[in-house]
C-alpha cells in the first residue's frame, strides 16, 4: 500500500512537467512554421526582386579626352562621351541603347531575336556589318586612338561619299553560324538591308543598300572575311559600292590584323563630274607585353581618284597603349603622314585617357 502510494505521488509530480514539455513542443512548433513562412515569405519578395532587376537594363559608358599635335595644329579634344544600357527582354530577346555625348546622337538602338545559333535577327541602328575592324574591335579594344583610312573612309566614318556616321545606319540584318567547335563557329555569315544615309537619317530615296559578309574562323584565333557592300545615296541616287576582305589573328596576347578594301563612289561634289574609285589597305601588329602594356604598329595606305586627280596618302603609326587597371587606358600615337600630291607631309603626335565605368 505504501509503495502504490508513493508512486501514485511521484506520478502526480511528474504531470505538471510532462504538460510543461508538451506545451513547450507546442510553441516551438508554432515558432518553427511562423519561421518557415516568414522565409518563404522572404524567397517570394527575393525571386520577385530579382525578375525585375533582371529586367533592368545593365549601364555602363566612358569618356576619352586627347591632346594632338602636328606642324598646324595643337589642341584638346573630346573623342567620346557614351552611355550604355542593354538587357534581356527574354532569354532570346535582348536590347542596347548607346548614346553619345560629345557629339550629341543615338549611335546605337536595336532589337535582337536569336532563335538559333545559325538564324538570328537584328532590327535597329547598329554598326554595318563590313570588314572586321568596324565590327569586332570597338573603342575600348581598339589598339590605336584613330581608325585605318581604308574602313574610315570607305565605311561610314568619314566616307569619301559624304557620310559621318561612326560605321553605323538604320536597317535590319540576318546573321549566325555554322559547323560549332569548341564553343565557336568555323563559318560566319551577315545579309543586311540598311538606308544607307547613316545615323538618325530616313532614306532619301526609294532604294536600299545591301550589305553582306562571310567570315571563316578554322582555328579560335584565326579569322579570315570577305565582304560586299552596294547602295545608293541621296536623292540622286548617287552610286555606292564597297568590297573587300581581310584576315585577323588574335589570341589575347598576339594581334596582326589586316584589310584590303576597294569601291566605287557616284557624284558627292561639283568638282567630282563622276563616280570615282578609291581604294586602301592596311596591316597592323601589337602584342600585350604585359598585362598593362600594348605596344602596335600599323602600315596603312589610302588612294583616290576625284575629277581625274589622283591622289595618295601613306601612314606609319606607332602606338603604345597602357592600362593600369580595369576602367583606365592611357594611350600614345606618333603617325607620319606621307601625301603623293603637293601637300606637305605631316608629323602627328595624340595622346588619349579613356575612364571607363
Amino acid at each position: 500500500m505504501m509503495r502504490f502510494l508513493l508512486a501514485l505521488t511521484a506520478a502526480a509530480g511528474l504531470f505538471p512537467i510532462a504538460q510543461g514539455a508538451a506545451q513547450q513542443r507546442d510553441s516551438l512548433a508554432a515558432a518553427v512554421d511562423r519561421l518557415s513562412a516568414e522565409v518563404e515569405t522572404l524567397e517570394i519578395r527575393s525571386s520577385t526582386a530579382e525578375r525585375i532587376l533582371s529586367r533592368l537594363p545593365r549601364i555602363s559608358g566612358y569618356l576619352q579626352l586627347g591632346y594632338e599635335w602636328s606642324e598646324e595644329t595643337s589642341s584638346f579634344f573630346v573623342k567620346r562621351a557614351r552611355v550604355d544600357l542593354q538587357g534581356d527582354i527574354s532569354p532570346k530577346i535582348d536590347y542596347r541603347l548607346q548614346l553619345e555625348f560629345a557629339s550629341p546622337k543615338i549611335v546605337d538602338i536595336y532589337l535582337r531575336y536569336k532563335p538559333l545559333r545559325s538564324l538570328n535577327v537584328q532590327i535597329g541602328q547598329f554598326k554595318v556589318p563590313f570588314s572586321i575592324e568596324n565590327t569586332h574591335y570597338p573603342p575600348l579594344k581598339y589598339e590605336f586612338i584613330e581608325y585605318s583610312m581604308a574602313v574610315c573612309r570607305l565605311m561610314g566614318f568619314a566616307d569619301v561619299c559624304g557620310i559621318n556616321a561612326t560605321g553605323r545606319d538604320l536597317g535590319a540584318q540576318l546573321y549566325g553560324g555554322a559547323i560549332e567547335r569548341d564553343g565557336y563557329s568555323i563559318l560566319n555569315y551577315n545579309v543586311g538591308v540598311f538606308n544607307g544615309e547613316g545615323i538618325n537619317l530616313k532614306d532619301k530615296n526609294k532604294s536600299k543598300d545591301v550589305v553582306a559578309r562571310l567570315m571563316v574562323q578554322p582555328l579560335r584565333a584565326l579569322t579570315f572575311a570577305g565582304y560586299y557592300y552596294w547602295g545608293e545615296v541621296g536623292a540622286d541616287y548617287a552610286q555606292r559600292t564597297r568590297y573587300g576582305g581581310g584576315a585577323c589573328y588574335d589570341d589575347g596576347r598576339w594581334i596582326a590584323r589586316g584589310e584590303y578594301i576597294a569601291g566605287r563612289t557616284g557624284i558627292v561634289s561639283s568638282d567630282a563630274a563622276e563616280p570615282f574609285d578609291s581604294r586602301g589597305y592596311y596591316v597592323m601588329a601589337a602584342c600585350w607585353a604585359t598585362p598593362e602594356w600594348l605596344p602596335a604598329v600599323r602600315f596603312e595606305q589610302f588612294d583616290a581618284v576625284s575629277g581625274r586627280k589622283p591622289t595618295r596618302q601613306t601612314n606609319y603609326t606607332a602606338g603604345v597603349t597602357y592600362r593600369p587597371f580595369k576602367h583606365l587606358r592611357c594611350q600614345l600615337d606618333y603617325t607620319y603622314e606621307r601625301y603623293g600630291g603637293t601637300n606637305p607631309d605631316r608629323n602627328v603626335v595624340k595622346a588619349m585617357l579613356t575612364g571607363i565605368f
